[in-house]
């Protein structure tokens, strides 16, 4: 087993979220990991309700970790990622969360701790795209790394039982999402690329930069982390029955039929996106709620995020 040398080893800083209960052993492992690559031991930081992840990014970079690695959900990552965009320091994931959809997209082991962080240190190191988002007019600049959405998909997550999804995982927004489809579509305004706005009575609106969702479901199909597009779907079902065109349509374009006939799912993309909204509507980040809002403005910011991960 490699030992480090003191004078030239690398050493990474975990970033992780104490509060997952896949937490728990972790430390110990990745040490374990870099003992064994010949790397100094990590400095560890966990994260809190009061700082989520940026203070610690900001410490790990100060500390001239060689990469910095988010060890929790995609909450987590997203928080780490919105610190190191931008720098060139690269970082690593090691999923705890219940989605892990960075982690999935970037094909990256979510059942295997020590293979994930094998993959922080020795991983081929890529740049990935990364998407800075405005919610009506905020001064905070967001950053979200999968997806982000306004409408029925973010009541979803404000709506998921936080119980049940320690006991069955992402089954839980199933559960939710039941439980919210008896709502009624919004009048939305969406303006792609700074075009004449399209005008639908919508449920939801997505905006993605890569396309696994839950449970593995490619909702944005042939998005790539790195292809500097953005993928927009809005859902909008009409009458009792509408869901099923919904259906119809997402299946339809997961087996590569294109765009259906039912304007119940419409496909757009670009580089930049306005979606205005006649009423507030909840909005999330990455699967995270993140409050209410009229109106969201993203932009896409090519290769911004350098990232360890397997190669495809």
């Amino acid at each position: 087993m490699a030992q480090p040398d003191s004078d030239s080893a690398k050493r990474a800083a975990v970033i992780i979220n104490p509060s997952k209960p896949s937490s728990v052993g972790v430390r110990e492992i990745v040490e374990a990991v870099c003992l064994e690559a010949g790397w100094d031991m990590p400095l560890w930081l966990e994260t809190t309700i009061e700082d989520p992840g940026p203070g610690q990014a900001l410490t790990a970079i100060e500390a001239g970790a060689d990469v910095v690695i988010a060890a929790g959900g995609d909450g987590t990552v997203r928080y780490v990622a919105e610190v190191l965009a931008g720098t060139g320091i690269a970082l690593g994931v090691i999923p705890l969360g219940t989605g892990n959809l960075l982690a999935r997209n970037l094909g990256i082991d979510v059942t295997d701790v020590a293979e994930a962080a094998r993959e922080c240190l020795i991983g081929k190191e890529k740049p990935i795209d990364v998407v800075r988002a405005r919610v009506d007019n905020a001064g905070e600049e967001l950053l979200f790394l999968v997806m982000a959405g306004m409408g029925f998909d973010a009541s979803i997550m404000a709506d998921t039982d936080a119980d049940l999804k320690d006991r069955v995982g992402w089954l839980a927004y199933v559960d939710a999402g039941i439980r919210n489809l008896a709502g009624k579509p919004v009048r939305a305004k969406i303006s792609i690329d700074g075009k004449p706005p399209v005008r639908r009575r919508v449920r939801s609106v997505m905006v993605g930069n890569c396309g696994k969702v839950q449970g593995g479901i490619e909702i944005f199909p042939g998005a790539s982390v790195n292809d500097g597009i953005l993928d927009l779907v809005v859902i909008a079902p009409s009458g009792p029955f509408g869901w099923f065109g919904v259906l119809a349509g997402l299946v339809g374009a997961l087996l590569g039929k294109g765009r259906g006939k039912d304007p119940a799912v419409e496909y757009f993309q670009g580089t930049s996106a306005e979606i205005s909204m006649a009423v507030p509507q909840d909005f999330q980040l990455d699967g995270d709620h993140s409050g209410e809002g009229s109106r969201l403005t993203v932009s896409m910011d090519p290769g911004a995020l350098m990232v360890r991960y397997p190669e495809p």
